[in-house]
């Protein structure tokens, strides 16, 4: 039981490591030679890259940061395929239960260091791409139903805040309807939450009539990315 456990636990470390990984901080470092927390929102993630880069590397960071969720989550299918055939499982180990209950522990990590990552003095992101990552991971349809909320809202508002708020209300309305697991149901609940905490100047603005729309220009370091 003592190396199974030490395996999960690896499991959990790595994803969070992966969430860690400063893809946009890179991105803007390398490209423009500049430290992305000090310009712009201020955040690490993909809609700052957006304003400082434009599309292009914008693009990229939001797929790379996704990707790291979706590798998280992988993780967790891989060590679920590998262990039986090593016999790695205790027979006391209802491999059934264990996984989702791990996916979801690896899902929050992975988005914890993606805001609050090791190699950036625990600054970051507001983890939404590496959260639709992980989404089309534990199930795909919730992560494009999810995407496509936010589509649907920043077509119509203009405002990535409102549309990233908007999706992880909606994440867990997904996984009520479509029957998920309950370590499923409480992943939407608890990172829905976590993303929103993650927004809660851009909804002070919100509610002031202040927050910018793409295209605006961002001169405080609060602002949604």
């Amino acid at each position: 039981m003592a190396i199974w456990l030490t395996g999960c636990g690896a499991i959990v470390v790595i994803a969070y490591l992966l969430g860690s990984f400063p893809t946009g901080y890179i991105a803007v470092k390398q490209l423009k030679g500049i430290d992305i927390r000090e310009v712009g929102s201020g955040s690490t993630g993909a809609t700052n890259v957006l304003r400082t880069l434009g599309k292009g590397p914008g693009a990229l960071v939001l797929v790379l940061d996704s990707l790291k969720g979706v590798l998280a989550i992988a993780l967790v299918y891989w060590l679920f395929h590998f262990a039986p055939s090593q016999n790695f499982i205790p027979p006391t180990v209802d491999a059934q239960v264990w996984q989702p209950w791990l996916v979801i522990i690896s899902g929050l990590a992975a988005i914890l260091g993606h805001s609050k990552s090791i190699f950036l003095g625990f600054t970051g992101g507001k983890s939404v791409a590496i959260s639709l990552g992980i989404l089309l991971a534990m199930n795909w349809q919730i992560g494009l139903a999810t995407a496509g909320v936010f589509a649907v809202v920043v077509a119509i508002s203009r405002i990535v805040s409102l549309s990233s708020i908007v999706g992880a209300i909606a994440v867990s309305i997904f996984m009520i309807v479509l029957h998920q697991p309950l370590p499923y149901i409480l992943f939407g609940i608890a990172g829905g939450l976590y993303v929103i905490l993650r927004h809660r100047t851009n909804i002070e603005r919100l509610l002031a009539g202040t927050e910018p729309k793409i295209g605006q220009n961002v001169a405080t370091p609060e602002q949604t990315a």
